[in-house]
């Protein structure tokens, strides 16, 4: 590399040092308005209020002569105001706030509408001391000249509208909407009276609906402003509700069918979406004479003259194709669905090169319809394999399914993936179908797709794993192979990123893999992972959702030696490590410990490393042992672990009497306090802790079963290479047989008796290998989960496997030609069992 001449690193020539002083000159001119902002003596002076002054004097004060930040702030705090003294806020500071909302700026008016709202919600006062007091004013300012404004207080009034009384609704707000309803009056004042409209029309009967509201209803919806036009006809869905379905075919659907042939193309929009809405309403008849021509053209104009109704025709399609299920023709459902499918892949190039949905090119504004057109199909996608029902998916559907996962947009796949869960659910013993597509999204390069789809990931891979045509274990076989490493790169993409919370959920969800896949694989592709990310990763939130699934992994672990050497490891390098850091994630994973598994593990492994960090040099390891003490001591069981005990009251002592951190000392004395308060639990059931104590019991019965059953699979392991050695022995010495006779050619006779002793030792490694074949294939079998109440009887017994001579044990009983399993007691049915399938 050749050095930059001198020239080319630093100019000093004359008009740079000019083009510097002008931008110093900028900075300073930025820096001016800041010191102008700055409040004089005298404004500051004005600002100052008097102290001595009670909320409501204040309050009176501010909004009299105090400026408008400070009204504002009045304002702001009147719900306050009337939780505390609401008379005489009503009587003292209300007139004010009256007076100053006539000229109050956007921000005041705002404020006041929310806090009126407020008020109304937490109920401060009564519906009628609300009514008299606040809607006089809330209807005066419901047409103001800013829109914004104007919506806001309209907000507070349709919803002190669900509050108020008929009494009140009827000559407060209904006798005066028919004059703010006219022609005469402003259009907003008739774009309020829509929306005041549709709300009064369930709170009144059906005559006073028919007399006051309808005819009202009738006129706005003939307005000569568009606008006006489509404000009603949104409001019409609600009015039909209130006034029943004969009304409703007799006065509202007449108005929606001219409504769906206006000028306007938003009123044509307005009154198809209603149409919609309302499909439960109308009865067969209508919707196949009336309702099903309509939708018809609708779809017919969508692609010919105006592509804007694609938009609401695509988001509406699903519902449509429901409602109208029953009427449909075999040759109507068939166009319904092409239609629906030619959607799917508006606007993307097909694979000869050019786009069957239109003639040109589309341009920008094209493109971000299509693809909003799109992902209004992958949202009414669940809905469309009802209507063609989950058998013909395959044939119909796929196709479709498999262009939205792959869509180019990210919206699109955003929205698939949060529906797939729905499509897996609908699909049934189908959804091995898709499993692929759960690849591509979970190998998404967008991770907001990864996290809309890990949302009902535990849910989805246990349809997956369980469901289709196949065996449980001939699906899981089916799964595993590409399903673990797109697992894998999903959480790594995700740490890669910023998104911690992303990466947070997927760590959670991950708690699922035991359900799903082996011991092993979870062992050597997820287990290190989880306790490196412990090791490495900076976001604490992460950290633990990696430490609590490390101990589902953990607590699902088929073979001792793994657990040990996890146990070891989190001792040794988190309990023990070098990083006060490190020594705070082993407390966190203690408490997950406690959490997920039994009382005697949690102290046969764990309890006496954590009181150990009762030494630590760092005052924050040692205060966050205190918090963790009470969770300590219930895991102890009095007299079975009193020497146990006796070990966490002498650190409790030393901690006590050696600890020089004040803020740790003052936790100290109150743990000591709530641990001297805590009962212990017997090794005997007792009354109070019955529920716990029979939820313990339960998990100490199923880590006794994993022991169980992986010495049942060493022995099964042993038999097997014992039963094939045997057969090489017995062919060579049958070999070595054969040929002797063969050489002295003189005939042999063997006597039955001589093989009786072998036989009896062969019949014994037979009846042990039956034994543990049925035992871990029924143990595996989910017919076999549900387990009996407990009797209180010892833990252990129901796991002796031993013989007796009369044939029977407690866990396994001979049928004649094999052994199976019995009904272990328990309180409920085995967890283990489940994970297990």
């Amino acid at each position: 590399m050749h050095p930059l001449p001198l020239s080319a690193e630093m100019d000093f020539s004359q008009n740079s040092l000019f083009g510097y002083i002008e931008d110093l000159q900028e900075l300073t001119i930025i820096e001016r308005p800041v010191r102008r902002s700055l409040k004089t003596p005298e404004e500051i002076e004005r600002l100052t209020v008097d102290e001595e002054l009670n909320d409501i004097e204040r309050a009176v004060y501010l909004l009299s002569s105090g400026q408008d930040i400070q009204g504002t702030s009045v304002i702001a705090n009147l719900p306050f105001l009337m939780r505390q003294n609401p008379a005489e806020t009503l009587r003292r500071v209300l007139p004010k706030v009256r007076e100053v909302l006539h000229v109050a700026g956007v921000e005041m008016q705002l404020t006041a509408a929310a806090s009126f709202l407020t008020i109304l919600q937490e109920e401060s006062v009564s519906i009628h001391t609300y009514s008299h007091s606040f809607l006089h004013i809330i209807l005066q300012h419901v047409e103001h000249r800013d829109a914004g404004v104007s919506n806001a207080w309209l907000e507070t009034l349709l919803s002190t509208i669900e509050s108020l009384p008929k009494e009140i609704l009827r000559h407060e707000i209904l006798n005066p909407l028919v004059s703010k309803a006219q022609l005469s009056q402003t259009l907003q004042s008739r774009l309020v009276s829509c929306k005041i409209l549709g709300r009064l029309a369930n709170k009144f009967e059906a005559h006073v609906i028919k007399r006051e509201i309808l005819p009202l209803m009738k006129s706005l919806c003939q307005d000569v402003e568009y606008e006006v036009r489509s404000c009603m006809c949104h409001q019409l869905d609600t009015i039909a509700q209130g006034i029943g379905a004969e009304l409703t075919k007799s006065v509202v659907l007449p108005e929606l069918i001219e409504l769906t042939r206006d000028e306007s193309s938003s009123v044509r929009l307005a009154a198809f979406e209603t149409l919609v809405n309302l499909l439960e309403i109308f009865d067969t008849d209508d919707r196949s004479q009336t309702i099903l021509p309509l939708v018809k053209s609708f779809c017919e104009k969508s692609f010919k003259t105006d592509e804007t109704i694609l938009l609401s025709l695509s988001l509406h399609l699903g519902k449509l194709c429901h409602g109208l299920y029953g009427i449909l023709t075999p040759d109507q459902h068939l166009r319904f669905l092409e239609f629906y499918k030619k959607l799917c892949t508006l606007g993307l190039q097909q694979e000869n090169g050019h786009n069957d949905n239109q003639a040109l090119p589309p341009n920008l504004e094209q493109e971000k319809r299509y693809a909003t057109v799109r992902k209004n199909c992958a949202y009414n996608f669940p809905a469309m394999i009802v209507f063609v029902d989950p058998k013909n998916f395959h044939m119909e559907l796929y196709s479709s399914f498999f262009c939205l996962c792959h869509d180019p947009e990210v919206p699109v796949r955003h929205t698939i993936a949060i529906c797939f869960y729905e499509v897996s659910k609908l699909l049934s013993s189908g959804v091995y179908l898709i499993h692929k597509e759960l690849i591509a999204l979970l190998q998404d390069e967008s991770l907001e797709v990864l996290d809309a789809l890990v949302d009902h990931l535990p849910e989805t891979l246990e349809l997956l794993t369980t469901g289709g045509e196949s065996s449980v274990q001939e699906n899981k076989l089916l799964t595993v192979p590409d399903l673990i490493p797109a697992l894998t790169a999903a959480e790594q993409r995700a740490a890669s990123s910023l998104k911690w919370r992303t990466h947070e959920k997927i760590l959670q969800k991950y708690g699922c893999l035991p359900q799903i896949i082996s011991s092993d694989q979870i062992y050597y592709r997820f287990l290190h992972r989880m306790f490196a990310i412990m090791m490495t990763n900076n976001v604490l939130p992460v950290q633990k959702a990696a430490s609590r699934t490390l101990c589902i992994f953990l607590r699902y672990n088929r073979k001792q030696e793994q657990r040990h050497e996890i146990i070891q490891k989190l001792v040794e390098q988190l309990g023990q490590g070098k990083s006060y850091w490190y020594r705070l994630r082993f407390l966190d994973t203690c408490e997950f410990i406690i959490e997920l598994f039994s009382k005697s593990f949690f102290c046969k492994y764990f309890f006496l490393p954590a009181l150990e960090l009762t030494h630590d040099p760092v005052a924050n390891v040692r205060m966050k042992l205190c918090y963790l003490l009470p969770k300590v001591k219930s895991t102890l069981k009095i007299p079975a672990d009193k020497h146990l005990l006796q070990q966490l009251e002498m650190c409790i002592r030393k901690l006590l009497c050696q600890e020089k951190d004040k803020d740790v000392l003052a936790i100290v004395k109150r743990t000591v306090l709530e641990l001297d308060r805590m009962e212990m639990s017997m090794d005997a059931f007792q009354k109070r802790f019955y529920e716990k104590d029979l939820l313990d019991q339960e998990k100490e019965r199923e880590e006794l079963l994993l022991l169980e059953m992986e010495q049942l699979e060493k022995e099964k392991q042993q038999n097997e290479s014992r039963t094939s050695s045997d057969k090489m022995f017995e062919k060579k010495r049958k070999d070595s047989k054969t040929s002797t006779i063969l050489q002295k050619s003189i005939p042999m006779s063997v006597a039955g008796s001589s093989s009786s002793v072998p036989s009896t030792s062969k019949e014994t490694k037979k009846s042990k290998l039956v034994r543990s074949q049925s035992f871990s294939s029924q143990a595996l079998h989910p017919k076999y989960g549900n387990l009996e109440k407990c009797t209180g009887k010892n833990p252990t017994a129901g796991y002796s496997t031993s013989v007796t001579g009369s044939g029977k044990s407690s866990l396994l009983s001979y049928t004649g030609t094999e052994f199976s399993l019995k009904s272990v007691p328990s309180s409920k049915s085995y967890g283990i069992l489940n994970f297990f399938k």
